[in-house]
This record gives C-alpha cells, sequence and structure tokens, in this order.
C-alpha cells in the first residue's frame, strides 16, 4: 500500500482569521482540528510518500521491538514470549516463555536489550513483572541465546517494586553499561527517593555490578524523579527518553548524570517561578504535551532513506494512536518541528525499530491481532 500522509501543523491559531473563517468558511473551519499541545515547534505541511504494510499480525501485546545483529526483529509480548521475526517474510519464531513472567495490567514481560558484541557474547536482557514471596515485583534477567532457545538465566537486578500500573521498562546498553528505566509502580514519591530502585533511570554493569562513576558510590541510580518511561535511545551521544505524565504534561527528556526529572513536584516545561528556580540546576524537557499522547517506543532516523525523517526522533503513541516525527536541530539538543503519522490507522502504537537499510518497524498493543508495521520509503 502506499499512501501519501499529508503532515499535520501545530500552530498556534490567528484569531483574527478564526473569525473571518467562522464568517466566510464555516465548513471549512469544522472540519480542522486544532492540537492543544503545550509545544515549543512547529512544522512543516509537506506530504510524504511512504510504502505502508503489515508484516506480522496475530501478535499479543508486543512490547519490545528491536533490530538484531541477525538481521531479525527480535520481539517482547507482555504474557511472556520472546520471538525472533523475519524481515523478509514475517515468520515469527518463538525463542522462549518465560514461566514466571505474571501480566496484571500494565504489567509483565518489558523491554529487552542485545549484548553489543552479540556474534560473540550472545546474551539477551529482559526485565519484567513476576509474583515474588513479598508481591508483585520487576526484575532484570540476562539468559544465553543458543542459536535456537535463551538458556541459562542470571539475575542482574532484582528487588523493584511493580504494579498494575506505571512499570516503565525499557533497557539500553552503551559502552558495556546497562541502562533500566523503572516506573513508580503508583507510588509517587518513591520518584524522589534515590534509596528507591523506582521512577529512576538505573544504570549498571551488564554483571549487575554498580558502576564506580555512578553518581552515588554503590547506588545504581543515573538520574531520578521519573515518573514512567516507556521510551529510549541513544543518538548523537545523548541519550533521550519519553515519559509519561498523569493527563498533562508527557515529556522527551535528555538524560544528564545525575539529575533530577522532577516527578512528582515538577510537571513539562519549566513554566512558572517556582519550576524555573527548580530546573536551573535540574531539568527542563525538549517536548511537553498537554492533554498527554501517552508517548511509549523511540528511535532515531539517521538514515537517507526516508529523507524527510533524518535526524529525527521517532515516537509512537498510545492515546493519540499515532507516529510522531521529532525534527532535532543541528545541535541536536532541541525540536524544531513535530509531525504526526498513521493516526488511528493501526491502533495504539507501543514500539519502533528501524533497521541498517532505513525500513522503520512499528508494534501496535490493542491487544488483539496485534501488528508489527513496515514502513520504507516509496
Amino acid at each position: 500500500m502506499v499512501l501519501a500522509f499529508p503532515i499535520k501543523q501545530h500552530s498556534f491559531p490567528n484569531t483574527v482569521k478564526q473569525a473571518i473563517l467562522l464568517v466566510l468558511f464555516p465548513l471549512v473551519l469544522a472540519m480542522q482540528c486544532k492540537k492543544s499541545d503545550k509545544t515549543s515547534s512547529s512544522s512543516s505541511s509537506a506530504p510524504i510518500d511512504l510504502d505502508v504494510s503489515v508484516l506480522a499480525s496475530g501478535l499479543n501485546h508486543p512490547w519490545e521491538i528491536l533490530w538484531g545483529p541477525d538481521n531479525f526483529i527480535w520481539m517482547t509480548e507482555r504474557e511472556g514470549k520472546i520471538s525472533r521475526v523475519n524481515p523478509s517474510n514475517g515468520t515469527v519464531e518463538l525463542v522462549l516463555v518465560i514461566p514466571d513472567v505474571i501480566a496484571q495490567g500494565e504489567g509483565g514481560l518489558l523491554g529487552m536489550a542485545l549484548h553489543p558484541s552479540f556474534t560473540a557474547t550472545p546474551h539477551v536482557f529482559v526485565v519484567y513483572n513476576f509474583n515474588s514471596g513479598s508481591g508483585y515485583r520487576e526484575k532484570v534477567v540476562r539468559y544465553t541465546y543458543d542459536g535456537s532457545t535463551l538458556v541459562n538465566p542470571v539475575t542482574i537486578l532484582s528487588g523493584i517494586n511493580a504494579s498494575t500500573i506505571h512499570n516503565g521498562s525499557r533497557l539500553l546498553i552503551i559502552d558495556n553499561k546497562l541502562y533500566i528505566s523503572t516506573g513508580d509502580a503508583a507510588n509517587a514519591n518513591s520518584a524522589q527517593n534515590t534509596s528507591s530502585l523506582n521512577g529512576k533511570l538505573l544504570r549498571l554493569n551488564l554483571d549487575g555490578t554498580v558502576p564506580a562513576d555512578n553518581p552515588v558510590p554503590g547506588n545504581p541510580y543515573w538520574t531520578y524523579g521519573h515518573r514512567n518511561a516507556q521510551g529510549i535511545v541513544y543518538a548523537n551521544n545523548r541519550i533521550y527518553i519519553s515519559e509519561h505524565g498523569p493527563s498533562s504534561d508527557d515529556e522527551i527528556n535528555i538524560i544528564e548524570r545525575g539529575k533530577n526529572y522532577g516527578w512528582p513536584d515538577v510537571m513539562g516545561f519549566c513554566d512558572n517561578n517556582s519550576e524555573r528556580d527548580y530546573c536551573n540546576s535540574n531539568r527542563n524537557p525538549i517536548q511537553a504535551w498537554t492533554p498527554t499522547i501517552a508517548p511509549c517506543g523511540m528511535d532515531y532516523y539517521s538514515g537517507n532513506a526516508i529523507a524527510q525523517w533524518k535526524n529525527s526522533l521517532l515516537l509512537t503513541t498510545l492515546k493519540d494512536a499515532r507516529l510522531y516525527q521529532l525534527k532535532l536541530d543541528a545541535g541536536f539538543t532541541s525540536i524544531t518541528s513535530v509531525n504526526e503519522y498513521f493516526t488511528n490507522d493501526y491502533g495504539r502504537l507501543r514500539d519502533i525499530c528501524i533497521s541498517p537499510a532505513g525500513v522503520v518497524y512499528i508494534s501496535t498493543s490493542n491487544g488483539r491481532n496485534d501488528k508489527i508495521i513496515a514502513v520504507k520509503a516509496k
């Protein structure tokens, strides 16, 4: 299927022009949809031609999709399945069903990362929720891929609180360090408590020990004050993270060592006096949305295959059920335009990955007959 997508405008309304339209063009005005996003960027109106197809279907809440060094798409499904998806024909090869995964509400099998030297060290890291003797919990486990299944599970980190909401959790490996986003597990106060594993971006060595250069010796936290971060990507020597707000102030942040990202005291842009004082020494998001869009998986488009997306963060969303292109400036520290695609075409969108050839893969999260969508240049 070939589609030409018009890009939705994010512009501040001009009251004079609106008044004229109300008088002369009521039908046109009725068709317009003005977004009330709390955003500092603008967007282009040029259309974009894309080939869009369904690669795989019949899935059940896929949570993570990532492009593997074996040129397969590795996927988790929330009820406990880990699979490899052939990008050529959509065949889904089951690798493992993790027996102690418990999917409750938003919980279950969540994020995954592969060792950067996967051929020599075929380690697969996953984070999931389970029932422990002290209640519903979250842990990070490392498996070894033997060419057909995952063996030799080793617990890297345990003791993370879990809930039916706000569990995070994405995994990312940079320079042989494992980053783990954790939600506040429905306890907002945990985000500001640096002794808690919840509401954090944690940083560990790949064996589960705490790196010597973490902000606090012996403490796994890298940053704190997070509510429920479900998107993370490393690009341009920076970590970008997407985070769910409550009913307002979803955020995109650039991560800096040891910083406080505000939750629950500060939400969204630092746009009042008390927040400005706070954010001078902490953080200010590069993008925020009110009402919320429920941002999830995120990746960075660096290739030339889809020229309009080059140097952009691509973000999937649940509530808005669309893909956002967040164009970065030359310094990669601010967003210059926000464009939207696939609005309600496939339902809730959970995650995204990009092949070396520049093909974009998007997973849905509707719970029935979920899909992986392939998007490439026409």
